[in-house]
């Protein structure tokens, strides 16, 4: 392998405007290759981004010799199957969140990736940002005393009919849009695993049949009686924060999954007090999240989150999904 990750690019999803910058700006990796379903597509974004290699395929680019590692932008209900057609074509795979549709979808991944010995990573970028680093330092330190309440709001306006979150079949809908986040940053700052979940929705009809959720609010109880409240929408006005409150304070982030290479502040409160700025220098959370995958996989470390952290989300989903669907209309 060279001394740089060699990357391709799965698609030309409008997340890859800001993915391929990012990783042709870290120090261990280079992009080297992107494919579409059509060869004009791929030369486009090849030509805009100065990538030197354009595929008229996805197949045509897993089998090329010099491409280590693939990143998948992929409607979320074709990543489980390009996943596995990465792996068995010898790449390493970073994959935009959800992993895939179902944690029994995700321990299939997590084996084949035994089988073959390459590294798999969901993408959630924002956990490589240095404010989720000095927030979990703040909760390990119990900053705000005894954990209690975590809200997130996560929306935005996902506008046209032809957009691919209106579609059920491509995996679609709010919960597994920005719903995700919500869930999974309500398990990583509790560092367990809830115990039950309720969740309301708002449905529409999907444009490929079925019913497809617009907007969702949920509920996670975590033992030690630490609840997660999360609303979370594609049809809404854009909005997103996270405010983690305990017995002796909170602290609060705007922004937490935005692109953040300015400077930002987490927010300290006790009870009227002069609130605590913790200003913390700006980093492009998707150069160090390729960054960490690229070391990984040259130099053998382990990834910080694994296959199973995947699975455990995705089975979170899961039972939101169904507790939601079962009350809608009421």
């Amino acid at each position: 392998m060279s001394e740089k990750l060699r990357w391709g690019i799965l698609g030309t999803a409008r997340i890859v405007r800001k993915t391929i910058p990012a990783l042709q700006e870290t120090k261990n990796g280079e992009v080297v290759g992107i494919a579409s379903r059509t060869e004009e597509k791929a030369r486009e974004y090849a030509d805009k981004h100065g990538i030197p290699q354009a595929f008229g395929s996805y197949e045509a680019l897993l089998a090329a010799q010099d491409i280590d590692a693939v990143y998948i932008p992929l409607p979320n209900a074709l990543h489980l199957e390009w996943i596995l057609k990465s792996l068995d074509a010898g790449k390493h795979v970073l994959c935009e969140k959800p992993l895939a549709m179902s944690a029994a979808e995700c321990e299939e991944i997590a084996r084949k990736a035994d089988e073959t010995g390459l590294k798999v990573l969901e993408g959630f970028m924002y956990r490589f940002h240095p404010r989720f680093e000095k927030l979990q330092e703040l909760l390990a330190a119990e900053a705000v005393g005894k954990l209690t309440f975590v809200h997130v709001g996560h929306s935005f306006d996902a506008g046209a009919d032809d957009n691919i979150r209106w579609y059920s079949g491509l995996g679609g809908g709010a919960l597994f849009d920005t719903g995700c986040y919500c869930v999974n940053v309500s398990r990583m700052v509790t560092a367990q695993e809830p115990a039950r979940v309720a969740a309301f929705g708002n449905y529409r009809d999907a444009n490929d049949g079925g019913r497809i959720d617009t907007s969702i609010a949920g509920i996670l109880r975590f033992p030690g009686a630490v609840t997660a409240l999360f609303d979370t929408g594609v049809n809404l006005e854009r909005r997103n924060f996270l405010e983690i409150t305990g017995t002796e304070g909170r602290l609060f982030l705007d922004n937490p999954f935005g692109l953040l290479e300015e400077d930002s502040v987490l927010e300290e409160h006790h009870f009227g007090q002069d609130t605590i700025h913790h200003e913390v220098k700006g980093e492009n959370h998707f150069v160090r999240m390729g960054e960490h995958f690229a070391d990984s996989v040259l130099n053998g470390t382990p990834l910080r989150y694994d296959l199973t952290d995947a699975a455990n989300n995705a089975r979170v989903l899961e039972d939101l999904d169904g507790a939601a669907r079962s009350q809608e209309g009421v």
